[in-house]
């Protein structure tokens, strides 16, 4: 079973999250997508996120794809950072083949995560294109220390059964939403 698995606060979730599930399931060829509404990411201001269950019952009325699932198993488990959480879902379901999905902005900042090589060592990642992000994210630590482990995007679908390091750079329809703006009033914006 191919999973693409897709972290974030989802504070709020908005279309945006499913353009980018929609498109992963297709473009990566994944049985399922699921959706890890973290506790909180160390690296943001967490003073204005909504509690994890309203976060989880929100992402979950958003959701309308019968292949993705909405999971917010970390703080059960006590997870503060994506690796320790990859780690398990690695050890504990070894027959499934995982997919690490995170937008263009992640990735232009992905060297500021928690063990982020060991990420890039433990599962395939496909990082979305997002507005802004395009040109700065195929420049980034992360990206320019994996350039040799990069599938050229017509080679997407064979992202889930490459031995990590592998990584993806989807492009196609973006949407200019934010959870940062959705939360500050800024409304929607269209795709693009």
């Amino acid at each position: 079973m191919r999973i693409g698995l897709f972290g974030g606060s989802f504070n709020p979730p908005h279309d945006g999250h499913r353009l980018v599930s929609r498109e992963s399931l297709k473009r990566l060829g994944l049985d399922a997508v699921w959706w890890l509404v973290t506790p909180g990411n160390p690296l943001k201001d967490t003073s204005d996120l909504a509690p994890l269950a309203d976060r989880v019952i929100a992402a979950r009325a958003l959701v309308d794809h019968p292949k993705v699932k909405v999971t917010g198993f970390e703080a059960a488990n006590g997870f503060t950072y994506t690796y320790q959480t990859l780690d398990f879902l690695t050890r504990t379901l070894p027959d499934r083949r995982f997919v690490w999905i995170m937008g263009a902005d992640s990735l232009a900042s992905f060297d500021r995560w928690e063990r982020w090589d060991d990420i890039f060592e433990m599962m395939p990642i496909a990082v979305y294109v997002r507005p802004g992000s395009t040109s700065r994210a195929p420049l980034s630590k992360a990206a320019q220390r994996f350039a040799n482990a990069r599938l050229d995007e017509a080679d997407a679908r064979l992202l889930p059964i490459s031995p990590a390091p592998a990584w993806v750079f989807l492009h196609g329809l973006m949407s200019g939403l934010s959870s940062t703006a959705l939360r500050q009033g800024n409304g929607s914006a269209p795709l693009t």
